[in-house]
């Protein structure tokens, strides 16, 4: 388990015992275009089969998450970053994005990969780029 702490009080911790699940439940089946409707046992499996990354302020009160699925060989995606929108603007995305990668840097890892649609900024911050040749990846959907 690791936790950092900045100057202002903010916590990152991949304690799970303090991680808030129906409020992470709450975000992504709300508030997160890419997981609206999400269920409660979706929420709860993804939770038990990753890395996850709580974010909380200076009262202890959870006001992030991001989760990474990962190998710790070769390959992570990070996904489900998000950020309680009371607390945007004061740096806590790419924050926890940079302690992420520097949580995964000593696995050397070939590539970690995410999807954002409007956010790019932040990640570029923690030092990813635009996927050099998008041609090359592919998706197989649900067929919902």
């Amino acid at each position: 388990m690791i936790t950092t702490r900045r100057e202002d009080g903010y916590e990152i911790t991949t304690d799970p015992d303090r991680l808030d699940i129906g409020l992470v439940h709450h975000w992504l089946s709300t508030d997160a275009f890419w997981a609206l409707g999400r269920s409660r046992e979706t929420v709860e499996q993804s939770v038990r089969a990753s890395l996850n990354f709580g974010l909380c302020d200076a009262r202890g009160d959870q006001v992030a998450y991001a989760r990474v699925i990962t190998d710790s060989a070769t390959f992570a995606w990070l996904c489900d970053v998000h950020v309680d929108r009371a607390h945007r603007g004061k740096g806590l995305g790419t924050w926890l994005a940079t302690a992420i990668r520097d949580h995964l840097a000593p696995y050397n890892l070939k590539r970690i990969l995410l999807s954002t649609l409007d956010a790019h900024e932040v990640y570029a911050k923690a030092g990813f780029i635009p996927f050099p040749d998008p041609h090359h990846l592919m998706i197989m959907r649900s067929p919902e």
